[in-house]
Order: C-alpha cells, then sequence, then structure tokens
C-alpha cells in the first residue's frame, strides 16, 4: 500500500473555509487571536503578532517534516480569519491521524463555525485520504472541549496520565478520543443533523 501525501486543499462549508495556513494569515489572526482563554490549555501562549507568528512558524516547519498540516479557519461570508486547526501526528500508512491544535475566537465560538470546521476536516480524513481513524485529545481538566468531543459523536478512549509537562510546570494528563471508519457515517449524519438545525 502506497503512502498517501497531504496535498493542499481548500475545505469549503457554509460558515467555515479552511485554506492551508500561511505567514500571511497571521496579521489577521492576531486581530482575534491573543485572548489568553483561547491558549489556556495549549502548549503555545502567544501575547503578541511576533510570538503568534513564531507559532505558525512552527506549524509550518512541521508541515514541511510531513507530520502536521495547519489550517486557518475563515469566516466564509467575510474571508476573515477566526481560528486554525490541524491535521498532526499524521501517520498515513496505518490510515490515521489526530486533528488538533484547534481553536476559534470567542466571537465565533457556539455559532457551529468549530463544529463544521470538524465535519469538514473529518470528511476529507476519511474520504479523500482514506483514514480508519481518526483522533483527538485535550486536557482532561478542559471539560468544555471534552464535552465537545462527545458531542461531535467520538469516542472516549480514556486518559494518558502525566502525559504532557505544561508552561508553569503542571503535568498534563491528556484524554483521548477517536472517531474511525465504521462511525464516521453516523458521526457525519449528527454534525450535519446539528448545523442545519
Amino acid at each position: 500500500m502506497d503512502a498517501i501525501r497531504i496535498e493542499p486543499v481548500i475545505l469549503a462549508g457554509r460558515k467555515v473555509r479552511l485554506e492551508p495556513l500561511a505567514l500571511e494569515h497571521v496579521p489577521r489572526l492576531a486581530e482575534v487571536a491573543l485572548d489568553p482563554a483561547i491558549w489556556q490549555w495549549t502548549l503555545a501562549r502567544p501575547t503578541n503578532e511576533e510570538e503568534l507568528r513564531a507559532w505558525a512558524e512552527t506549524a509550518l516547519a512541521a508541515r514541511e517534516a510531513g507530520g502536521e498540516f495547519p489550517f486557518v479557519t475563515l469566516e466564509a461570508s467575510t474571508g476573515r480569519p477566526i481560528g486554525s486547526s490541524r491535521y498532526m501526528n499524521i501517520v498515513l500508512e496505518h490510515r490515521r491521524l489526530e486533528i488538533g491544535w484547534t481553536w476559534v475566537a470567542p466571537a465565533w465560538q457556539r455559532t457551529g463555525a468549530n463544529r463544521e470546521a470538524k465535519l469538514l476536516m473529518l470528511g476529507h480524513a476519511f474520504d479523500a485520504l482514506g483514514c480508519r481513524r481518526v483522533e483527538f485529545k485535550t486536557d482532561s481538566l478542559n471539560e468544555p472541549a471534552r464535552a465537545a468531543r462527545v458531542g461531535i459523536g467520538s469516542t472516549v478512549e480514556g486518559i494518558l496520565r502525566n502525559h504532557m509537562v505544561m508552561p508553569g510546570g503542571r503535568m498534563r494528563h491528556s484524554a483521548y478520543y477517536s472517531v474511525i471508519d465504521d462511525d464516521w457515517p453516523s458521526v457525519r449524519d449528527g454534525l450535519e443533523r446539528s448545523l442545519a438545525r
């Protein structure tokens, strides 16, 4: 079986459009990305445009190495950057990847933007890339993200204890979730129904 490479792609929905992240996105992303609440559960903690650029440069270097594929999330109606997400831990020879580093600016939270982004990314992973497994992880203390993972139809797999060292030294336990190809039709239907409301 030949390994698949993730090629640049634009994923378009009614609420959001996902485009490959580029450094040109950073100034407009910085207009919405510097709220500390966005980064509370992540390893990155950008507080200004320069630090956000460093975050983007790291993501782009990981794309060049083949291990990640970062997207900028754009509001479909205006083209305004409102967040980001990426494929990561890409192991396509085993037909799996992770969706992570996801954030949406507060003004677009609870609007369906993130839910549609997940639908688009899951659809591309299963239907175009041939994945058999898509995984998610989050800080075990991040209750809103954990509820959101279950809300999109992913399955709780467990908690990896002392999984990551967070800024400040706290040991993070990571909660893991997955959607596998057998789940995908019902997960897709559930996401489409929720977005149609």
